[in-house]
């Protein structure tokens, strides 16, 4: 599985942090960020450049974006056709975020999680698949149908 990464200022660190620890695991990555950030980054620019290339290539590809709260990533990610971004704090936030809804980006505030908390996150949200439960189908499905602009749920 690929897994294209980005990050705004706020949180390069954190960034730089998971991309060890997934390349030592063995993903293959692709960092959208820029080496050097500076002040005035736009955290909406990595956001849809992340999620474009998931939406690309949904069974392939997972992201994970970080920003100072996570929030705005987690918006601006969101209104690229195909991606599902959830925002975790923790492990069971991102395991849910896979297992329940499908989500294929991850959405990190480096304000709000610690270094070694956002590792164990993003490595369960790569490692954990969609429950296949009705339950989850259809409420995955109703967002689907939302997002491709038909309004019946």
């Amino acid at each position: 599985m690929k897994v294209i990464l980005g990050a705004d200022h706020a949180a390069t660190e954190l960034k730089e942090a998971i991309k060890v620890a997934l390349f030592e695991e063995g993903y293959v990555l692709e960092d959208v960020s820029p080496s050097m950030p500076e002040m005035s980054d736009d955290y909406p620019d990595y956001a849809f450049s992340v999620a474009e290339r998931v939406a690309q290539d949904p069974e392939g590809t997972r992201g994970i974006l970080a920003c100072d709260t996570g929030i705005g990533m987690d918006i601006a990610a969101n209104k690229v056709e195909g991606v599902r971004a959830a925002l975790a704090v923790n492990e069971f936030g991102a395991r849910r975020a896979r297992e329940h809804n499908n989500a294929n980006v991850l959405v990190f505030g480096a304000e709000l999680i610690s270094r070694d908390v956002a590792i164990r996150a993003a490595k369960v949200f790569l490692e954990t698949p969609f429950s296949v439960e009705e339950r989850h189908l259809r409420r995955v499905g109703k967002i689907t149908k939302r997002e491709s602009g038909t309004r019946e749920v």
